[in-house]
């Protein structure tokens, strides 16, 4: 402890330190653009970073979707449920490996890349994930009995909304990060649903709803900073600005 009126200083930082959260230091190649000249410059900078294995993917979700009251479980993302890390795998009532950015919009699949971006794989129910399938987002449907407060119908799926803001981020993400370079299709939002194997997502109006309505939260935040800091070492830039989606999508 520290006498009475005094504080401790800071402790110094060094040019290796990790930008902190929403840093202008990050993003000072994008500071002060707008439209697409603001998304350009959030490609050019989220596009550096290291690439994980699908099997390396695992290891990450156990850090980055931890259960913050129960470090031996990770909280499933649709169903707001916490789970033991090692329930992973592909039987019922296990979890296993979402892809918001469903893989079959752009056909990239679980490739290294898209396939295997920590920014847009959560942990989900293993029959939910099912459900959701390569859905795009839009609001309305039946219940999902497995996930209360998420619906879904023939071509859309609606998260509850404790998650509606983090689709809709993960979803602005994909489409900055991934602009048809490395190979990949050049994934883009649109105001569609039914978009099949096409590289994009609906629905854009929607989407924007969302991320409005459901601002980052604390656990969102955490999880950006701990796949910066610990994997990919790149960050998602509407969890950091959220106010850059209306600028790059009026």
């Amino acid at each position: 402890m520290t006498p009475s009126g005094t504080t401790t200083p800071p402790p110094p930082t060094t040019s290796t330190s990790p930008p902190p959260v929403g840093s202008d230091d990050y993003y000072r190649d994008a500071i002060g653009k707008t439209g697409p000249a603001l998304k350009a410059a959030l490609h050019g900078i989220i596009k550096n970073g290291t690439k994980l294995s699908y099997d390396q993917v695992w290891e990450a979700l156990k850090v980055t979707d931890e259960d913050p009251n129960n470090s031996a479980n990770v909280m499933l993302f649709y169903e707001n449920r916490s789970l033991s890390k090692s329930a992973s795998g592909g039987n019922p009532d296990d979890w296993n490996r979402e892809h918001v950015w469903a893989k079959s919009h752009g056909n990239f699949g679980t490739a290294t890349g898209p396939g295997t971006d920590v920014h847009h794989l959560r942990p989900t129910d293993v029959t939910v994930n099912s459900t959701r399938g390569n859905k795009d987002f839009d609001m309305g449907g039946s219940p999902v009995g497995e996930a209360p407060g998420n619906f879904t119908d023939a071509d859309s799926w609606e998260p509850a909304n404790f998650a509606k803001g983090d689709v809709a981020r993960m979803i602005f993400y994909m489409a900055v990060r991934y602009a048809g370079g490395d190979g990949f299709a050049d994934l883009e939002v649109n105001n569609s649903v039914n978009n099949g194997t096409n590289p994009f997502m609906g629905k854009l109006s929607v989407l924007k709803q969302w991320s409005e309505q459901d601002p980052p939260d604390a656990f969102e935040k955490r999880r950006n900073q701990l796949i910066f800091e610990r994997f990919q070492h790149n960050r998602n830039p509407f969890i950091d600005h959220p106010e850059w989606v209306n600028s790059i999508w009026p």
